[in-house]
């Protein structure tokens, strides 16, 4: 992964992370330092993993990605953003949600080689929308099991707090379905039709059936 290629958004999270942890080394804070670390290296991943298994991941999925770990684990725990301000959990559950509502229409024309008349579009976003929310259950199955194995308070208000991340996802969800479906339309809403564009454009031996 080559830095001078990475957009500007990425470069200046990397910096700022870089910095926070040597500051937090000089200063012993090693909760900070854990954080950065872990924060820099959950950015990295994605890049690294899709390349693996022969996945090219474009430059826009990957800052949205980099911006989207930096604000859940880095300003989130670390600057408590999750606390100073009520709409932050909103706005990154409905964010991610749709994100993986793209990435469920995405899974879907993959399973199909990109044939997108393989089936009805409402039937493939119907897959993308089951997708996004099942991995929002699983992310709150999560968050119980760290609360109750490590004694944390990822759940913030208990039942109250998984039920409204829940609602949210749903909505966000139903809203990658809908650009996904109007993209299966030859119909695109803008940016979001554009990542979807992005990564089948990236991936053309993927989908060779897209037309």
């Amino acid at each position: 992964m080559i830095l001078r290629e990475q957009p500007i958004v990425v470069k200046l999270i990397w910096a700022v992370l870089a910095v926070a942890m040597l500051v937090a080394l000089v200063t012993g804070r090693w909760s900070l330092a854990f954080v950065s670390v872990a924060t820099l290296f959950l950015s990295l991943a994605p890049g690294v993993l899709v390349r693996r298994f022969g996945v090219h991941l474009p430059l826009s999925f990957f800052a949205l990605i980099t911006v989207f770990v930096f604000s859940t684990i880095f300003l989130g725990e670390v600057f408590d953003f999750y606390e100073r301000y009520w709409w932050w959990d909103v706005v990154l559950h409905g964010g991610s949600a749709m994100g993986f509502g793209l990435i469920g229409v995405l899974f879907a024309l993959f399973l199909f080689e990109g044939d997108r008349y393989a089936a009805p579009a409402w039937a493939l976003s119907l897959i993308a929308f089951a997708f996004a929310v099942s991995i929002g259950a699983v992310w709150e199955v999560f968050e119980f099991a760290m609360d109750q194995s490590f004694g944390l308070n990822m759940q913030k208000s208990g039942l109250i707090d998984t039920m409204w991340d829940l609602i949210v996802d749903m909505i966000g969800a139903c809203a990658g379905a809908v650009v996904g479906f109007f993209y299966l339309k030859g119909r695109e809403l803008g940016g979001p039709s554009a990542l979807l564009a992005d990564f089948v454009a990236a991936n053309r031996r993927l989908f060779r059936r897209f037309r």
